[in-house]
């Protein structure tokens, strides 16, 4: 059952910013400071339950699946940019983790007035991408009840597809929805009902911590080097040259030469300077080893 907007968490009064408007700047940002500190103690209480998603998603990869972020205003932001960094950060298919914000491209900039409030609406958005049962859905939705997210929840269960809710909101609509729920209990906002803030902050945690668990599960990195990074610029460049010296301990003049030899290719290249193979052979290692560094070393 729905609850009354304002009886849920985010939307309570916070009692230690009821004179909020009369404090003075310095006041303001060490209450909000203080605040925010909650948070990553709000999210500690539900790591198990991050766990078992990042489980659930790295599986559905390797079955061949997609991984799918939906949301509204702030949680529909976050979910498009928590997916946008995939690609240039592990060199992932721009097609493998998705980000669907409610409004559509238009909304990550302006107010689309209206549109979370349509639970057809997040189910279509969904079937527009051909989701289906081998896919899973993320809806992001800090009250637990944005109707948006709910029609895409329902869409998903509909199809037969795994599902999580991050909310801000225990026993929300969304939480009761999904096969699994994030709830962070982050309490009531300094100014109240600003789901941007506490609840924001708590989403970007754990969406980190969704793509990036599941990335390095995937092969996606060396210990904690990022060696899948696709280096389109002269920043990434650097660092993918600086992360295979970090890698072999070779020098900047091995690491130049590996470095074209493998075509730009982090991964290839570290190969190369650690077991001495050619590029050819050290990208088919690779592709045996499911991208592994590890696995492709001892092949």
């Amino acid at each position: 059952m729905e609850k009354n907007p304002f009886d849920l968490t985010t939307e309570q009064i916070n009692e230690a910013t009821r004179s909020l408007d009369h404090m003075d700047s310095l006041e303001i940002v060490t209450v909000m400071n203080r605040e925010d500190h909650r948070v990553p103690q709000a999210v500690e209480a539900v790591l198990p339950r991050i766990a078992e998603a990042v489980d659930e998603m790295v599986e559905t990869v390797r079955q061949g699946g997609r991984i799918f972020y939906i949301g509204a205003g702030t949680s529909g932001r976050l979910g498009v940019l928590d997916a946008s960094e995939c690609p240039p950060t592990f060199s992932s298919d721009p097609e493998l983790v998705q980000g669907i914000i409610a409004g559509g491209d238009r909304a990550l900039r302006f107010a689309v007035e209206g549109a979370e409030d349509s639970t057809e609406q997040g189910a279509e958005d969904l079937k527009s991408r051909l989701f289906s049962e081998k896919d899973f859905l993320v809806g992001i939705a800090a009250s637990g009840q944005t109707p948006y997210v709910l029609g895409a929840l329902a869409h998903a269960r509909q199809t037969g597809a795994k599902t999580v809710a991050v909310t801000c909101n225990p026993g929300s609509e969304a939480g009761h929805l999904a096969h699994l729920a994030i709830e962070i209990d982050t309490g009531p906002e300094i100014l109240t009902g600003s789901t941007r803030l506490k609840a924001g902050t708590a989403q970007k945690l754990v969406l980190n911590m969704l793509s990036t668990a599941m990335m390095v599960r995937l092969g996606k990195t060396y210990g904690n080097l990022m060696v899948d990074l696709k280096p389109t610029n002269r920043k990434l460049k650097e660092r993918a040259r600086r992360i295979i010296r970090l890698a072999t301990g070779a020098s900047c003049e091995e690491v130049e030469k590996a470095y074209q030899a493998a075509g730009g290719e982090t991964k290839t290249a570290i190969v190369m300077l650690l077991s001495g193979m050619d590029a050819e052979l050290a990208r088919s290692r690779l592709k045996c080893a499911g991208g592994r560094i590890g696995g492709a070393l001892r092949d």
